[in-house]
């Protein structure tokens, strides 16, 4: 070969190894940390909620095997392109069509969001009570599902301008559905705010509203990240498509983290509302507040929030709670309103029934 021309390929070789490698290990070293993280959240989950239904604790064990799952071929991934291959840069470059660790990684990552994104799906039903709002987006996240799927067919015979497509696919699929689906959430619980009369109701929602946003926005920017990254291997700048490898690794746990927050941000709630509760009541001149009746109901199919309940409190009182208030045909009366918590931890200052 001509020297001048040897010399080229190996610069552009070794553009590829910084941005290749580079952003696989800064990818995976974020990711093992969001492991940790995760591991928190898990540990809080298991021990704060032990009374949460059981297919809800099997699903919350199933993402955590998942995700230590993918956390471990990350490591061994690292192991093998920076240990048994040290050096070797033609076939640690070749690995992604000859390694199914490597080929079939981004798989892996959509199985894992995809995962998430059903329990969200799931809690959208619960809130606007109709499929139709849920199917579209539901189907857009199949379908970025399969793109990815084909996606790595093209990956493994190291067709390069399909598989760029089809990432496209991917992941704007994945960003739109993120989109709506904060955006429907959005949208039934501000209109159930507009709708509420009691400031403790009120006040719920807002919360919820606030969690909706917190959990939504990390895991949209990291899609939208994957996206334009992604699409940069078919510019005059191939290299800088690697780096679309970082942002594919943390995707998976920033879904997680965002449904374990979801799911254990319910106790500062509950905490939230037991303090609002307690100056509300407060002590007059006659001695403390009472209230002439109450009346409860649990509710077995609350995904987000499954302890929290809003109780009217009057003489002609009208039970509310946290998935039920967002049927529009509930009545809210114009008495005072008050929180009361459903089989709540004493040791949390929070009455129990």
């Amino acid at each position: 070969m001509d020297p001048a021309a040897a010399a080229a390929a190996a610069a552009a070789l070794r553009i590829d190894v910084k941005y290749f490698l580079g952003s696989w290990l800064v990818g995976s070293a974020i990711e093992l940390t969001l492991l940790g993280v995760l591991c928190c959240q898990f540990v809080n989950y298991f021990h704060w909620y032990s009374d949460d239904r059981r297919l809800l604790r099997y699903t919350v064990a199933g993402l955590a095997l998942l995700n230590i799952f993918k956390s471990i071929l990350v490591f061994a991934s690292l192991w093998i392109f920076f240990i048994n291959h040290y050096g070797d840069i033609i076939t640690t470059l070749q690995m992604s069509t000859t390694a199914w660790w490597d080929t079939a990684n981004p798989l892996l990552v959509a199985i894992l969001n995809f995962y998430v994104q059903c329990y969200f799906c799931t809690r959208l039903l619960a809130v606007s009570k109709r499929w139709w709002w849920v199917l579209p987006i539901f189907v857009t996240f199949v379908f970025a599902l399969i793109a990815m799927v084909v996606a790595t067919y093209y990956i493994s015979i190291a067709d390069n301008v399909p598989t760029t497509h089809w990432f496209a696919a991917h992941f704007g699929s994945v960003f739109s559905g993120d989109v709506l689906l904060t955006s429907f959430m959005a949208y039934h619980l501000i209109k159930t705010k507009k709708t509420a009369m009691s400031t403790h109701t009120t006040a719920l929602i807002s919360s919820l509203i606030r969690i909706t946003f917190q959990t939504a926005a990390p895991a949209a920017v990291v899609a939208a990240c994957n996206l334009v990254f992604s699409q940069l291997h078919a510019t005059n700048r191939p290299e800088l498509g690697f780096v679309e490898i970082a942002f594919n690794q943390i995707l998976p746990k920033v879904y997680a983290i965002s449904m374990m927050y979801t799911l254990n941000e319910r106790r500062a709630i509950r905490m939230k509302m037991s303090g609002s509760r307690s100056q509300s009541q407060g002590t007059g001149s006659d001695g403390p507040t009472t209230y002439p009746r109450r009346t409860t109901r649990a509710n077995k199919n609350d995904l987000e929030l499954s302890r929290i309940e809003v109780v009217t409190q009057t003489e002609t009182s009208r039970h509310v709670d946290v998935s039920g208030m967002f049927n529009h045909g509930t009545q809210h009366s114009l008495e005072d309103s008050k929180i009361r918590f459903d089989n709540a931890d004493p040791k949390y200052g929070v009455e129990g029934q």
